[in-house]
């Protein structure tokens, strides 16, 4: 078969070369043509794009909204309770998911896990590897204890024969490891470019909807830890999922950054065992230290993850700096960090501006939620004063520029999984307090308040 024309299109201003040139001859930009097929020009009948989506462009008439009936979509267990928390229940019919995460943070142990899984349960599995071949694929599955498992390896690189091979098996489920090794004999560029990662998706995307096998891509992450290739290919997929974890510990996090089956942001918490990635039920226990004594700089976060409250540690250490302090972060957005010090300061009175300040968010984790400014300001005047909070001690809650605390959103699940794990002092803002004729939360004294300056001043009494 003939290879269609290839054109190479400015991604600023859409205009076209016929070879690849450094400066774009329309716009002037520098290194922004890519390569992608060209379409015929001679009507409908010839037109690339109108013949390759007319199965997924099907006739439909005009709806009101309030007509058409909706229905739960139907979804597959994977067998493994943490992945589908965060796929929302399981796997979905067509739907495609996108993973990405570092190297060697366990993305392809976690995909075989789950295929063996499915295939034990009766669905039709296929593993696409690109990266390996079978046999070392076939070394993994020995080493996680996957016997006589019966999930179909197919070590390909080349999508005409990936996508023939998947028309003809039809799997429940298609693992591609990974969309950047994929490459189309209609483009000359190589692997991994723009122009083949956007094409193989679009194929990859167009097949499941078309068929119904659940499509799972992994990708590759950039050394600032985004999703390598076109940003495009995270619009295109159904699910988003980010694969964290820092790879010298046992424990390893699966985020949701995009999912239109279930919830965003929801997390789930997987241990790295010599037998494969094992779901952790409790996750607030890795994220918590274990002292015999409360120690000064200590607070206990409730944070909430997708629909998962969880309990993480802040650390914070506050040392005698030099003419040029340093104000760092660990798992915590260092600007936000820089502007709690001023309001600590301008409406607490707690000065550190010639002092080093480092905070921590013990075990890896990532908070990208401002409840956290709470916890980390108190256990930053900890540290300063050198005196622990007590024991049993949780804080939560958002504090602005004019020293307001502000509610954080569903305080109450936050209170009672505190007092699940047995805490018994809170902090929290005033809105987020039990209100009166409604329940008390057993075992857990709840002190309220509206600003940072009633916050310290319940510390103090407390030590």
């Amino acid at each position: 078969m003939a290879k269609d024309k290839t054109t190479f299109v400015c991604s600023e201003c859409g205009g076209t070369s016929p070879k690849w040139l450094g400066k774009c001859p329309s716009c002037g930009a520098w290194n922004t043509l890519i390569e992608q097929v060209a379409g015929a020009a001679s009507g409908p009948a010839n037109n690339r794009f109108g013949t390759q989506f007319a199965s997924l462009a099907g006739a439909s008439e005009l709806t009101t909204l309030s007509e058409i009936e909706a229905t739960d979509v139907a979804r597959t267990p994977t067998g493994l309770d943490e992945l589908d928390r965060v796929l929302g229940g399981g796997i979905v019919s067509g739907g495609v998911t996108l993973i990405g995460g570092d190297p060697g943070i366990g993305k392809s142990t976690l995909l075989l896990q789950a295929v063996d899984a499915l295939q034990r349960a009766g669905q039709n599995a296929l593993y696409v590897t690109g990266e390996e071949s079978g046999s070392q694929v076939a070394l993994r599955s020995k080493r996680l204890g996957l016997d006589h498992s019966q999930v179909q390896v197919l070590a390909e690189i080349q999508l005409e024969k990936i996508i023939a091979t998947l028309d003809a098996t039809r799997p429940a489920i298609a693992v591609i490891d990974s969309i950047q090794t994929v490459y189309s004999d209609q483009l000359t560029s190589a692997p991994g470019s723009v122009a083949q990662v956007r094409e193989c998706a679009a194929h990859l995307t167009r097949f499941a909807k078309t068929s119904g096998t659940a499509v799972v891509l992994v990708g590759h992450v950039t050394k600032e830890g985004a999703l390598a290739g076109p940003r495009v290919l995270e619009h295109m997929v159904d699910t988003v999922l980010y694969f964290e974890g820092d790879t010298h510990s046992s424990f390893r996090l699966v985020r949701a950054i995009k999912n239109r089956f279930g919830a965003v942001n929801e997390i789930g918490v997987f241990a790295m065992t010599e037998r494969g990635l094992k779901g952790v039920t409790n996750p607030s226990a890795i994220f918590l230290s274990q002292h015999a004594e409360p120690v000064p700089g200590s607070v206990v976060l409730v944070t909430l993850e997708g629909t998962r409250p969880m309990l993480v540690e802040i650390q914070a250490l506050v040392d005698n700096g030099g003419p040029s302090p340093r104000r760092l972060s660990v798992g915590l957005d260092r600007d936000r960090l820089a502007m709690l010090l001023a309001v600590l300061h301008r409406h607490a009175g707690v000065a550190c501006m010639d002092q080093d300040v480092f905070v921590n968010a013990v075990g890896g984790v990532r908070i990208s939620e401002p409840a956290a400014d709470l916890a980390v300001m108190l256990s930053i005047t900890s540290s300063l004063r050198g005196k622990p909070l007590p024991k049993g001690f949780i804080a939560f809650g958002e504090v602005g520029l004019a020293g307001e605390v502000r509610p954080a959103p569903r305080g109450q699940e936050r209170l009672r999984e505190a007092a699940k794990l047995g805490f018994s002092v809170a902090v929290v803002p005033k809105a987020n307090a039990p209100r009166k004729g409604s329940k008390e939360i057993e075992g857990l004294t709840i002190h309220a308040v509206d600003r940072i300056e009633e916050a310290m001043e319940v510390v103090r009494r407390l030590d």
